[in-house]
């Protein structure tokens, strides 16, 4: 297969968004005796949370969902649960697939998250929460709401230095996008305003050719009506005068054929008479 550089460059930009986004530090999930505040962890609970986090360092991240939900069970209010299942969830899932598809585990996570990072009573947690969405949308291209995400998090972890770092990329990638953007936009406006002077360019042509047609109609209109009167004149002319050029020849022409032969009968009778008058000359007597 060839590839174009369309392609090429295509290519190139997916590849570069996947290092930035492998440069960007996704959270871990919480260590089971860190205990939620204002509430107490059950045994069970605390057992079930051990166990997904050990299955969450060996990577096996299905297996440590199940654990987590077997804690939710335990505790649906467990905040602590929530945030690991989430966890979980986000390594299961893709920031790249259709954001409606709720088959994706990365939507699971982003609403687990988004209730944390809003009602969570433990503020370090709360923080946490915003950095993982943060990253969320740092991995969809979404860089403006990236911004607020890791700003969200710093304020409830001031000294979280990994938050501060993928703020500043977030920063960066949105002004190189806006850039771009405006960029489009005064390609997408040069390009309307050609089309528009185009379509007048066009649309002077085409007035223009109206324009010599109407006059070449009414050139052809005036020497039509000119003919016409010459003729017209010709023949009132014609008229007065009693014939035309042509009928005066003809008569011009008769009047010498009649001449011609009344020059002849009297030529002939000249001849006959002087034929009778030598006859009467020689007659002997």
């Amino acid at each position: 297969m060839i590839l174009t550089r369309k392609m090429i460059r295509t290519t190139a930009s997916r590849l570069f968004c996947a290092m930035l986004v492998a440069m960007i530090a996704w959270g871990t999930a919480v260590p089971a005796h860190a205990a939620d505040k204002g509430s107490k962890m059950t045994k069970r609970e605390r057992v079930c949370l051990r166990n997904g986090n050990k299955l969450y360092e060996k990577k096996r991240y299905a297996e440590a969902e199940v654990e987590y939900r077997k804690a939710l069970q335990a505790n649906p209010s467990s905040e602590k649960a929530q945030f690991n299942l989430a966890t979980a969830l986000m390594r299961q899932g893709s920031v790249t697939a259709q954001q409606d598809d709720d088959k994706n585990p990365m939507k699971q996570a982003e609403g687990i998250l988004t209730n944390l990072a809003k009602g969570a009573q433990d503020k370090q947690l709360r923080g946490k929460a915003c950095y993982d969405l943060g990253n969320i949308a740092y991995g969809r291209q979404q860089y403006d709401q990236a911004v607020e995400f890791y700003k969200h998090a710093l304020r409830c972890s001031p000294d979280d230095e990994q938050a501060r770092h993928n703020l500043r990329l977030a920063q960066l990638k949105k002004q190189q996008q806006d850039k771009n953007q405006n960029q489009d936009k005064n390609k997408d406006k040069n390009k309307d305003k050609n089309q528009d002077k185009n379509q007048d360019k066009d649309k002077n042509q085409d007035q223009n050719k109206d324009k010599n047609q109407d006059q070449n109609k009414d050139q052809n209109k005036q020497n039509q009506d000119q003919n016409k009167q010459n003729q017209d004149k010709q023949n009132q002319q014609q008229q007065q005068g009693g014939m035309s050029q042509q009928n005066a020849e003809q008569v011009l022409k008769a009047m010498q054929d009649r001449e011609r032969a009344t020059q002849q009968r009297i030529n002939a009778q000249q001849a006959q008479q002087q034929r009778h008058e030598r006859q009467r000359t020689n007659k002997k007597w």
